[in-house]
């Protein structure tokens, strides 16, 4: 196979195994036939096997080993106040229409002990965007993590993200944004660590765009 633009350090052995190849040229090649096209033309004869290569990269998030993802970055540091990564993005297929949506991750903990390396983060984002995914699961995903690895007094996650799914059909709102979150700890319990997490990543935010 090869060729996968992917860290592989971070994917669980024989990850290549795991993925049905043939499978997956076999259904584009289907489909591209069952729209009409002919799959045999110039532009067309290696798309199922582009596809299949992409989808290995695109799905890589089934396959990261949580431990490898981590890598023993957590030390223990006296340190009580807020820690926030922020406008970290991501891409991700929705699992309705395997359409993508696109958008940045906001991540924010109070340490009770424990920080994290800083490049784990975005890492930890990705292992849940590259799945199927809705966005409501993603946030909720990456906040149970975080609370479970370090045990924070709090965590905090707030991610917004364009919907191809509805920016190429149904309702065609090119311009609308969702945004959800999830909150633990000090963050879901007092208002004024919610509300300051709220008002650091809204401090220079700037338009999303794709």
């Amino acid at each position: 196979m090869g060729n996968i633009d992917f860290d592989d350090a971070i994917l669980e052995p024989g990850w290549e195994q795991q993925i049905d190849f043939d499978a997956i040229e076999a259904a584009v090649h289907n489909t591209i036939v069952a729209v009409g096209e002919d799959p045999t033309r110039d532009g067309l004869q290696k798309t199922p096997l582009r596809v299949a290569r992409m989808y290995a990269e695109l799905f890589a998030g089934y396959r990261m080993d949580p431990a490898a993802v981590v890598n023993n970055a957590i030390f223990e540091v006296k340190y009580d106040e807020m820690v926030l990564v922020r406008d970290i993005e991501f891409y991700s297929l929705c699992e309705h229409h395997m359409l993508p949506f696109i958008g940045r991750v906001h991540v924010a903990y109070i340490p009770n002990g424990k920080v994290l390396g800083l490049s784990k983060i975005p890492r930890i984002v990705e292992m849940y965007a590259r799945r199927l995914q809705v966005q409501e699961r993603m946030t909720r995903q990456i906040a149970d993590f975080l609370r479970d690895l370090l045990q924070p007094q709090g965590v905090a996650v707030v991610v917004e993200a364009m919907h191809l799914c509805s920016m190429m059909r149904g309702v065609k709102k090119h311009n609308a944004r969702m945004t959800t979150s999830a909150m633990h700890g000090a963050f879901r319990a007092n208002p004024a660590t919610r509300q300051e997490f709220l008002e650091n990543i809204a401090r220079g935010s700037s338009q999303l765009h794709i």
